[in-house]
């Protein structure tokens, strides 16, 4: 039995009309993570455009007339959105790889299908579920949405990339990032695009609509206001940590000889134990995988003058390096050294990348076909100790671990012990001169934006930056560009964000109760007669 049709839902549309539309619309949400910007910038996320595409689909849905269409219609949107988003994985299969470019162009594809369904299955729900109330109809819509982003983020071993919520680094939901993160933000974002597609000019004329308006905006407000004075201080001075001077190392090896001995290995080597002597900052990263050989590969004594040179004085350094041997086990790793006479600080990678670190069950003849360096790496523990410096707390985290903001949050549990700088080393050469840079760069805002810490980047090709604890971009440098990009970040302290309270004793189980017992609410309410 078809349920009955909310209030000011459009009638059922049948054609290639919303087909289109779908298509368009899922478009316009990959378009909203990264639109071209000025200065350089490949990628500036639009928060109101990742609305409005969102909304367009919403109002596809409500028009569906059934299940079926209605999670067809999603899938057809979910697939555009994340081939969208994340095509230049194209590159490091059939550039870097050597896949064979229609095989290349059909993994990508397949990802996005089989990412996508997570979407089209909620859709179906939705439809199935739909109650006749539309304030009550666009709770269920991103509570479904957000099962579906949850899903898509943590099965499988997740890939959330591109989650909706990434769109809203710079927008008015920015303030529910230190409350709700990124998935909460995603929340929000599809509660406001169901009722803008229920919209009608109508409502203008309703002192209820207008009253929901304000409270809205009042509520927003005071979350505003209480951003500003956790972050600022009101009232009071809020503590504050000596400014430490930066460098961070882009090398712009090219991602063909990076791992190449002819070429692309001495020439890292050389160019990385210059930067390293020459060095006069307080802090010094170099990228992911920085020294592209294990300790024991290097020529005797490079690392161990390296040790020496950061062992006294007063600077620190985080250097990306692979570890271990054929018996132990292999990591991605970094590096610590610092004053002090200490053995090397080391933090090993815990989340993985599928088909890059380790490959999965069945899918060797995939790995087969491609010319990349693949290979098992161990996982290291989710909650390591930061380097303990100066002063502060520096957690590193390695290329796109930092998508995993639960994961990251495990750390923040003790205020004590907590990150006072997050440092991200990265290497996603693998994906040429894309928005992928820009995509990654808005991840870490949004963990800046999550923890309120600073987040410093050091990275083989790009994005090398620093984030402020807002959430801001306070120094890049150009991508793809060979340099040192010389900075100051100042670490933040004291009481923890309520989202890294939560995350870190909780993960993200309250999100899943809260989109599950919405579920089952409408499913209750559904079969009551």
């Amino acid at each position: 039995m078809a349920p009955p049709r909310v209030a000011g839902a459009p009638a059922p549309r049948r054609g290639p009309l919303p087909w289109l539309l779908a298509l368009a619309a899922g478009l316009a949400q990959a378009a909203s993570l990264a639109w071209p910007g000025p200065g350089g910038m490949k990628g500036q996320p639009l928060w109101w455009l990742q609305i409005l595409s969102l909304a367009l689909l919403a109002r596809v849905l409500l028009a569906a007339g059934g299940a079926r269409r209605a999670a067809l219609l999603s899938w057809l949107f979910a697939t555009a959105w994340l081939a969208g988003t994340f095509w230049w994985l194209f590159i490091s299969m059939h550039t870097y790889g050597g896949l064979a470019a229609p095989l290349a162009v059909l993994a990508v594809l397949g990802l996005a299908v089989f990412l996508g369904s997570y979407y089209a299955a909620a859709s179906g729900f939705f439809w199935a579920l739909m109650p006749t109330s539309r304030a009550l109809t666009a709770i269920l819509f991103a509570a479904l949405w957000l099962l579906a982003e949850l899903a898509r983020g943590q099965w499988w071993t997740g890939f959330p990339w591109g989650a909706g919520g990434y769109a809203h680094a710079d927008g008015p939901l920015a303030v529910l990032a230190r409350w709700l993160g990124v998935y909460g933000m995603g929340l929000a974002a599809a509660a406001l695009a169901m009722g803008l597609a229920q919209w009608r000019r109508a409502d203008l004329r309703r002192p209820r609509w207008w009253a929901g308006a304000a409270v809205l905006v009042m509520a927003w407000a005071g979350l505003a206001v209480q951003r500003h004075c956790a972050i600022e201080g009101c009232g009071a001075p809020a503590p504050q940590h000596a400014p430490l001077s930066l460098a961070l190392l882009q090398g712009n090896i090219p991602q063909d000889e990076k791992f190449q001995p002819g070429s692309g290995v001495p020439m890292a080597l050389q160019w990385y134990h210059d930067q390293l002597r020459a060095a006069d900052a307080a802090l010094v990263v170099a990228p992911e995988t920085a020294i592209p050989l294990l300790p024991r590969q290097l020529a005797p004594g490079y690392l161990d003058a390296i040790a020496e040179r950061y062992g006294k004085g007063a600077q620190a350094l985080l250097l990306g390096i692979p570890l271990g041997s054929l018996e132990q086990g292999y990591t991605n790793s970094v590096l610590g050294f610092a004053p002090g006479g200490q053995r090397p600080y080391r933090y090993d990678k815990h989340h993985l990348v599928p088909f890059g670190e380790f490959i999965p069950p069945f899918f060797r003849w995939f790995t087969d076909m491609m010319n990349i360096p693949l290979g098992d790496f161990d996982r290291g523990a989710l909650d390591q100790p930061s380097l303990a410096w100066a002063g502060e707390r520096i957690a590193p985290n390695i290329c796109y671990e930092d998508l995993f903001g639960e994961e990251l949050g495990a750390r923040f549990r003790d205020p004590r012990s907590s990150p006072t700088i997050m440092a991200n080393l990265s290497n996603i050469g693998w994906f040429g001169d894309t928005v992928a840079i820009d995509q990654h760069l808005a991840i870490s805002r949004l963990r800046a934006l999550e923890f309120e810490r600073p987040m410093v980047r050091a990275t083989n090709t790009g994005a090398t930056a620093v984030i402020d604890h807002r959430g801001r971009v306070s120094h890049r440098l150009p991508s793809y560009q060979r340099g040192v990009l010389h900075a100051r970040v100042q670490g933040r302290d004291g009481a923890v964000t309520p989202y890294a309270w939560w995350v870190s004793r909780l993960g993200l189980a309250p999100l899943w109760a809260l989109g599950l017992g919405v579920a089952a609410w409408a499913w209750i309410a559904r079969r009551r007669p």
